[in-house]
């Protein structure tokens, strides 16, 4: 096994030995550019990480590892766009760069590239791994609509919201796991083990990208602070602040999230205030351990010896941990 940081290089060295850039180079250049924005890389490493977990050589997943990548990064392009984000890690996002129409057809060009990294496989882990990735492809698309739905509703539930970042986000944090395991040829029950223990991961990760979205730092976040509450997303902390605070302080905050501001910054202020005061930012940090701890109660289980079980669980502590 090796360490996570070892596992984004050999990612980005692969990463950066596949010819993307093409003609026409105004489809190709955008895919490249936001293939190279950086970011910690965590669904491919996962994926490599999972294959050597169950005895495979990384080497063999970094197909696999390389679509999940381009899939993930074709997610945030059409994201960006029906967010009307003006950053991405950082940069500019692609439809700033260049404009709505190449953002929407070289998302579209991303998603048929991910599909041909499998073309590297025997037929029947070509078959699994397509199988799988279709799968949660759709469920993503589903999480990302209910993302929106929510966005034009005053009476989303806890549980709503939960079930649509594990669609939007956990299920392909949890695919990455068993695609590695997958192509290691490990058992169905292990491998339908390590997607439990990415599905949870990835619940985590998702909660901690809400609180990090409101009380992140700007200079390590790399996307815009409160950009979720400028938009008026009914996140986790946004549902907690409206279950724990009074009817005066919930009125004010739904009132708040009706508006659509040129300068958000006393909107973004005083939502915060009311997300700390509620208690609400300490219940979905609560949240956030809960199903890390959760993803380690599975990984317990699992038949993998202590020393993969603990990069596993190390590599969900620095996610618990993350700042970025």
């Amino acid at each position: 096994m090796h360490n996570i940081s070892q596992y984004q290089d050999f990612f980005i060295s692969y990463l950066e030995n596949q010819s993307i850039t093409k003609e026409p180079k105004n489809l190709y250049e955008p895919i490249e550019y936001i293939l190279g924005l950086g970011g910690k890389r965590m669904r491919p490493v996962l994926t490599l990480m999972t294959a050597e977990v169950f005895d495979a050589d990384y080497k063999m997943a970094l197909p696999a590892a390389m679509a999940v990548e381009v899939f993930h990064n074709f997610s945030l392009v059409h994201d960006d766009i029906m967010d009307d984000a003006p950053l991405r890690r950082g940069q500019v996002t692609v439809h700033e760069k260049w404009n709505i129409n190449t953002g929407i057809l070289s998302g579209d060009a991303m998603l048929i590239l991910a599909y041909q990294y499998f073309e590297q496989y025997e037929p029947t882990i070509f078959r699994d791994l397509a199988k799988l990735f279709s799968k949660t492809a759709l469920e993503v698309c589903e999480g990302q609509q209910w993302d929106v739905d929510f966005e034009e509703r005053n009476n989303v539930t806890i549980t709503e919201y939960l079930k649509m970042i594990e669609y939007k986000t956990a299920v392909l944090v949890a695919a990455a796991m068993k695609m590695g395991a997958i192509v290691a040829k490990t058992s169905e029950k292990e491998a339908d083990s390590i997607y439990d223990f990415g599905l949870n991961l990835g619940l985590a990760f998702q909660l901690q990208d809400d609180y990090l979205d409101a009380f992140g730092d700007p200079k390590t976040f790399g996307k815009q602070v409160g950009g979720d509450i400028i938009v008026n997303k009914k996140t986790y902390l946004y549902l907690k602040a409206l279950e724990f605070s009074s009817e005066e302080k919930a009125t004010e905050l739904q009132k708040l999230f009706s508006l659509q501001l040129e300068d958000n910054t006393a909107k973004i202020e005083t939502a915060k205030t009311i997300f700390n005061e509620s208690g609400a930012s300490k219940a979905t940090q609560e949240a956030i351990e809960m199903y890390t701890f959760k993803a380690f109660e599975t990984l317990e289980k699992m038949d993998i010896n202590a020393e993969k079980k603990n990069i596993l669980r190390v590599f969900g502590e620095n996610l618990m941990g993350r700042k970025v």
